[in-house]
């Protein structure tokens, strides 16, 4: 099995159940609550690896510059990610933003000078093309689902950005080490966080406003409006960031042995597998078109995993 090939799966595998839990977190205190608790948790998690391993910790000015704007670029992606799913349709901006993993590996090549062989382009192709396939969920039929719009748009910028970000994470890790790579990177995004939730907070627009409320309709009927005051949405949103801090770090340390594009086409899995803790977990039914998703990725990998 190719290096790094494993923490590209395991960062999907974190990332994934990261989906799914934010998901749920949102339906309680809002989503915005939700990114801000999950980015200090992730923070805290961070920090207490700092505090048990100091030794790790090599600061140098231009690897603390670059890892700050890697984590403000972050952020920017969290937002707009997050502003195309509400403004959807989520049946083509959630698949659209898994293609994430294909754009870094021609990135990778790119920028990096990375090479593949002919089988790891093809597998690289179609675990991308499986990655799309698994996240799209046309509930009103295909006919209904606008593939432009404003949330498509914004759902590339994501997509672009998270490619950069992953491919741009290298360097700096390799020259210090993962750790103060991802901690401060994590401090940029969570001080950024911060100032869009007091933003929202303070001018509740009509377009803001959503954002901040509850989605959760109880059992006798009643929603849960005022968000940040439901305390099983904070746990799960503590729980998010906790596993996307794992996720992070499992793909840093890919990163600083492994081929970038490797790791970033692995990491970008995530829809998958989120789609199948629904299925096992959310009593969800995967469609034919998901099944074929899921068989895409798994030639892919296959051929991606064979000896070169």
């Amino acid at each position: 099995m190719p290096a790094g090939l494993l923490n590209g799966l395991g960062a999907a595998l974190a990332w994934g159940l990261t989906d799914v839990t934010s998901a749920l977190a949102g339906r309680r205190i809002g989503s915005l609550a939700v990114l801000v608790v999950a980015q200090l948790a992730s923070l805290a998690f961070l920090l207490a690896l700092a505090i048990a391993d100091p030794a790790r910790l090599v600061f140098r000015p231009d690897t603390v510059v670059l890892s700050a704007a890697l984590g403000l670029l972050s952020s920017v992606a969290y937002l707009t990610h997050f502003t195309a799913l509400r403004i959807g349709p989520v049946a083509v901006v959630s698949p659209v933003v898994g293609a994430y993993g294909g754009m870094t590996v021609v990135l990778a090549v790119l920028l990096r000078g990375e090479t593949l062989v002919p089988e790891q382009w093809l597998g690289a192709a179609l675990a991308t093309i499986g990655v799309v396939l698994t996240g799209v969920v046309f509930t009103g039929g295909i006919r209904r689902a606008r593939l432009f719009g404003p949330g498509v748009l914004l759902a590339i910028v994501s997509l672009t950005i998270w490619a950069f970000v992953s491919v741009g994470l290298a360097d700096p890790i390799r020259t210090v080490g993962w750790l103060p790579v991802i901690l401060v990177s994590r401090l940029a995004n969570s001080a950024t966080s911060l100032l869009v939730y007091g933003y929202a907070s303070r001018r509740e627009t009509a377009r803001l406003g959503p954002l901040l409320r509850a989605a959760l309709v109880r059992a006798d009927g009643s929603r849960a409006e005022d968000g940040g005051t439901d305390g099983r949405g904070l746990l799960a949103a503590a729980a998010a960031g906790l596993v996307d801090a794992i996720g992070f770090v499992v793909f840093a340390i890919g990163i600083e042995f492994a081929p970038v594009w490797l790791v970033g086409l692995a990491s970008s899995f995530g829809p998958a597998v989120a789609v199948v803790v629904a299925v096992g977990f959310l009593g969800e039914r995967l469609r034919p078109i998901q099944w074929l998703g899921l068989l895409a990725i798994g030639a892919g990998m296959v051929l991606i995993g064979l000896p070169h």
